[in-house]
């Protein structure tokens, strides 16, 4: 695969995850958050698990040993899992008070916090131009909210939230391609969200058939395409694209998020807000000079 066919396979994926923020919303009036998170999830992981065993399949061919999913493998996907959890788990609580629109812009957030994830787990420390970025995200929401960090519903609360662990989800993810078992880390992953939302849900919400039945196309476009497809495509394509670029191409679900509010629940934004959003894309688009910045830095150290 070339970087170019990566790219846009990312970017396919961020068309199908801005949408996704829609039936996400939607979904609420039927079946709580963690009830829909579980559903989802269930629906991904038995969507990918023929996947995953053709895949282990092929892998223990090609070694001449036993079918097995790595421990290493195991371990990074329920961590991955994890932190995936915390952030549907923000982001779907958040959506029931917060607009789709302000969802999608809040959610791209994480491509701004990524590299300060990368800093404190790898130590390689932001160059001034996400610095810059950081600036921008900031000016961004706080116009996004009207000018007014009090104008932010609880639900944008929340969703500012889960962009923190989104970001640490993508840095946990782009991990993974040493295995070459993409089908099978993303499976592993879903399983571990679907058990602790499960969990969740027998504890903090009512569980009724009648609901799911009402809320299945929502869980089954989630399910399949905005989790089974996607992750697996995500997984796949940071074989060949760095993880801040990745971040950023992603990112840009924030505006099919957008589009779908305004064509779908009619959602409007005031100018101001319109002007929060265009800084939180800037923001996200810089990021992606900081790795050429990097670079450039490094070609200065090394001359003579």
């Amino acid at each position: 695969m070339t970087r170019l066919t990566a790219d846009l396979l990312l970017l396919f994926a961020a068309g199908i995850w801005g949408l996704a923020f829609y039936f996400q919303k939607t979904a609420m009036s039927d079946v709580g958050p963690f009830l829909f998170i579980t559903a989802r999830t269930l629906v991904a992981a038995s969507a990918l698990a023929p996947l995953a065993l053709l895949e282990l399949r092929r892998c223990a061919r090609a070694t001449a040993g036993p079918v097995v999913i790595p421990p290493d493998l195991v371990r990074l996907g329920m961590t991955g899992g994890v932190f995936f959890f915390l952030g549907a788990a923000f982001q779907q609580v958040g959506l029931q008070t917060a607009t789709v629109t302000n969802a999608g812009f809040l959610t791209s957030l994480y491509v701004v916090i990524t590299p300060f994830i990368i800093w404190l787990t790898a130590r390689r420390a932001p160059s001034s131009v996400i610095w810059t970025a950081v600036s921008l995200a900031f000016a961004g929401t706080w116009a996004l909210g009207g000018g007014s960090i009090s104008g932010f519903s609880q639900g944008d609360t929340l969703i500012a939230i889960c962009a923190v662990f989104w970001a640490i989800h993508m840095v946990v993810t782009s991990r993974s391609p040493r295995f070459g078992l993409p089908m099978t880390f993303t499976c592993v992953q879903f399983i571990t969200v679907a058990a602790i939302a499960a969990t969740a849900a027998l504890l903090l919400e009512p569980i009724s058939a009648a609901a799911l039945a009402k809320a299945s196309g929502s869980i089954l476009y989630v399910g399949i395409l905005s989790s089974a497809v996607t992750f697996t495509l995500l997984a796949i394509a940071m074989k060949h694209t760095p993880a801040s670029e990745a971040a950023v191409l992603v990112s840009m679900e924030t505006l099919f998020a957008a589009l779908a509010g305004a064509l779908l629940l009619g959602e409007r934004l005031p100018l101001i807000g319109w002007f929060g959003a265009g800084l939180l894309l800037a923001a996200s688009l810089l990021v992606q000079l900081a790795p050429r910045e990097g670079h450039r830095q490094r070609r200065v150290t090394s001359a003579p």
